[in-house]
């Protein structure tokens, strides 16, 4: 019972930082931004899905295939956001 409840608030924090980039990508239509919003919505559905699962079986590898996807979208936002400052100046 307390895993699942866990699960569920770091789904919502998720969310929430979700929502807090789409916020950002809205005003600048930065895609570091929007990367980054993907990524926690990704993280938040994954936590649903393993708080949903009974029993949850938080080591099975497609989990982790999903937070590796996760973690590379934000990887690839900071690389891009870098690559793209670097060209323009």
């Amino acid at each position: 019972m307390v895993n699942a409840l866990l699960m569920g608030a770091i789904a919502m924090a998720s969310v929430v930082a979700s929502l807090f980039f789409l916020r950002f990508w809205r005003r600048t239509r930065d895609r570091f931004f929007l990367l980054f919003a993907l990524a926690f919505l990704l993280d938040a559905l994954n936590r649903v899905a393993l708080g949903l699962a009974l029993p949850p079986h938080e080591e099975a590898p497609l989990a982790y295939l999903v937070r590796l996807l996760s973690f590379a979208l934000i990887l690839g936002a900071i690389v891009d956001k870098n690559l793209r400052g670097r060209r323009k100046g």
